[in-house]
């Protein structure tokens, strides 16, 4: 059988993920990832899903005239960060209600190709078929629920503009919780957010009255909060432009009791709402990056341990943000969040 004659048969495979994408070549690379290895690994990137020798390599019309009308109903988990985005993701992934995808490379490969300068047109259409291609679902009637990485939020609206039936939440962490958890996680975690501000930077994603020079005066934990406020004042503005179809959710709420926030997750989403099989989803008792148990009072310790360490300095920090939050009109707490019950 030859690959083009294969070609409908590997889009009806969903272990067939759509991983990256070739403007170059205007071509999707995929690789065969199971539906258990995607349930153990926190991303979808080759640092977790190991090597591969060569990807299996599709010219994008012979993809799209092959997937029309395969997609599933597919969902979006827009988040900040540090926010248990991860641990949420893998437990929507349920069996016969839905399939779950967390931070596919293919979409990050959309955020490069736009910021190089794609025509808005041709990259409509490409997203078009990333989403396509993307949400493929694994048993009949399951759909599709895809946690972007956070690059990808500039792009939230343009998703959802594509997929008018798709629900979004949106995850985030207060904003303490988010700087202790940058602080406690250290020097790489520092520079990674430095790295989404400039990104978000070149995005033209930051609304916040700063002169470019003015970053570099700024602390670690300045250059966090402010790109927690410019997803935050993104996210508002989402919520304001399709209530209905958006709800928001804190990462405190969803740790809380995350049996009734799933369910409540799962109801917005128009899932099937199955609380048995959420409270003994096995994400519930492991850590979501690393895999390993929890302990008992694990996260509490940590937070703990952050806020004797860095509590002073965080303190000011939020201090400062929330005057800039205050004079931008940002919500320091999203409006129109679950009903959790």
């Amino acid at each position: 059988m030859t690959i083009a004659a294969s070609v409908p048969a590997i889009l009806r495979d969903a272990e067939w993920l759509a991983h990256r994408y070739d403007p170059g070549h205007d071509a999707f690379h995929f690789r065969r990832v199971s539906r258990d290895v995607r349930r153990a690994v926190p991303f979808l990137t080759d640092q977790h899903l190991g090597d591969e020798a060569a990807p299996l390599v599709l010219h994008r019309s012979d993809c799209r005239a092959a997937a029309d009308g395969a997609s599933a109903p597919i969902h979006f988990l827009f988040h900040s960060a540090y926010c248990a985005s991860t641990m949420l993701a893998q437990m929507l992934d349920v069996p016969g209600t839905a399939s779950s995808l967390s931070e596919p490379v293919l979409l990050n490969d959309m955020v490069g190709w736009r910021r190089r300068g794609a025509a808005p047109r041709d990259h409509a259409g490409g997203m078009d078929d990333a989403l396509r291609l993307l949400g493929r679902s694994f048993e009949p009637r399951e759909a599709v629920v895809i946690k972007p990485s956070n690059i990808f939020n500039p792009l939230a609206r343009g998703a959802l503009t594509l997929r008018p039936q798709a629900r979004a939440i949106l995850l985030y962490a207060p904003l303490r919780a988010f700087l202790l958890s940058v602080a406690r996680k250290g020097l790489w975690c520092r520079l990674w957010c430095r790295e989404l501000l400039e990104s978000y930077l070149a995005d033209g994603f930051v609304e916040l009255g700063f002169e470019p020079r003015d970053y570099f005066r700024q602390s670690d934990l300045q250059v966090a909060a402010l790109g927690w406020l410019a997803q935050q004042q993104a996210f508002a503005a989402l919520l304001d432009w399709a209530p209905g179809r958006i709800a928001s959710l804190d990462s405190e709420a969803l740790t809380g009791d995350p049996v009734a926030a799933v369910g409540a997750a799962m109801d917005h989403l128009g899932l099937t709402d199955n609380r048995d099989a959420v409270a003994a989803h096995p994400a519930l008792g492991r850590n979501s990056k690393s895999g390993t148990p929890f302990a008992a009072g694990e996260r509490q310790r940590n937070l703990d341990a952050a806020e004797a360490a860095y509590g002073a300095e965080i303190e000011q920090v939020i201090g400062w943000a929330t005057t800039i939050a205050d004079q931008a009109g940002i919500p320091l707490a999203l409006p129109r969040p679950l009903p959790i019950r």
